[in-house]
């Protein structure tokens, strides 16, 4: 991904977006411009005299179609019964959701959204009612998981320790991490033996494991006054329902309020469907789960913005302190 913020390469983006605007009945005033840009890139398409939309283009070699359409069918399940607000995936004039065009040897599948209003919201522990919000949520969309049969052919990845640390990890080896010393890396092979051992133990039963999220982090959340929604299905995929908690405080794992974050979110969860001492007693273990694969994220994806706020080097070493806490405290 070496370029991923040279602007010839976010302008050729744009370009391919903006050469599909009939597709959504945008018209040739229509305009296009980047809103973010991590792995996949997001733009905002207006066109005088209708509501603006939201395209998102696909990073290549990541998705197939069939799990891109996959999510889609996942998220119009989710809004036909009213579990939660998302945007609407748009029909293409020329029938399904999914266009596509040609960059250079990749092809990049785009993707429409209706536009949704609201702001990302801030970091603090004056998020804790927003938490206890998003307890509710994430509670609604485990319990339609529980009682929904997906439609044949509906594929999506796991997140299970395997996808994550093993042989063929997903988002690359931690073991990259940038400022790993020898200390380190002791320290996060062992983090590894424990969370691998408490997860077998945990187990993969249809009350802690199925389509989860995955990502619902602050980036992934509008605040609109009191309605909080989401938005980002792209990580969507199998895994425990507790990971989504893991995934809400991701990069903030070491600040002061998540504690009050996260009996906000157990109590508005709890407003919806038990939640067990059982699984609450697992936060800690999907709270280093989800740290580590961060860590092998930044270490693969060092040019990124998200990267770079994180610190590279400064979040590795945020990691092995955390994974020294853990530890002591499992011990």
């Amino acid at each position: 991904m070496a370029g991923l913020y040279d602007e010839g390469f976010t302008e050729r983006l744009r370009q391919g977006a903006l050469s599909l605007r009939y597709e959504w009945g945008l018209g040739p005033e229509a305009d296009v411009r980047l809103l973010t840009l991590s792995e996949n890139a997001t733009f905002l398409a207006s066109d005088p005299g209708r509501a603006p939309i939201i395209l998102r283009v696909h990073r290549p070699a990541y998705h197939t179609l069939a799990e891109i359409e996959s999510e889609l069918a996942w998220i119009e399940t989710l809004r036909a019964s009213g579990a939660i607000d998302t945007p609407a995936p748009l029909t293409l004039a020329s029938g399904g959701h999914v266009a596509q065009f040609s960059d250079g040897n990749d092809t990049r599948h785009v993707v429409g959204f209706a536009f949704m209003p609201g702001d990302e919201p801030s970091a603090g522990e004056s998020l804790a009612p927003g938490f206890e919000l998003l307890g509710a949520i994430s509670a609604r969309l485990h319990r339609q998981v529980q009682g929904w049969q997906p439609p044949q052919g509906f594929t999506r990845k796991t997140w299970d320790f395997d996808s994550a640390f093993g042989a063929q990890p997903l988002w690359g080896d931690w073991r990259a991490a940038l400022g790993l010393d020898d200390e380190g890396r002791a320290v996060l092979e062992t983090l590894c033996d424990v969370l691998k051992r408490k997860l077998d133990a945990y187990g993969k039963g249809t009350d802690r494991f199925g389509l989860v999220h995955a990502d619902l982090r602050l980036a992934n959340l509008l605040q609109d006054g009191d309605k909080l929604s989401v938005i980002d299905f792209d990580d969507c995929g199998f895994s425990w329902f507790i990971y989504d908690f893991a995934a809400a405080i991701s990069f903030y794992e070491t600040e002061p309020y998540i504690p009050a974050l996260q009996a906000a979110w157990l109590k508005g969860y709890r407003t919806i469907a038990p939640l067990d001492a059982e699984h609450e007693a697992m936060i800690p273990s999907f709270v280093m789960f989800r740290r580590l694969l961060l860590t092998a994220w930044i270490a693969s994806h060092a040019e990124t913005q998200t990267a770079a706020d994180a610190g590279h080097g400064a979040y590795t070493a945020g990691t092995v302190a955390l994974a020294k806490a853990y530890l002591q405290a499992e011990a």
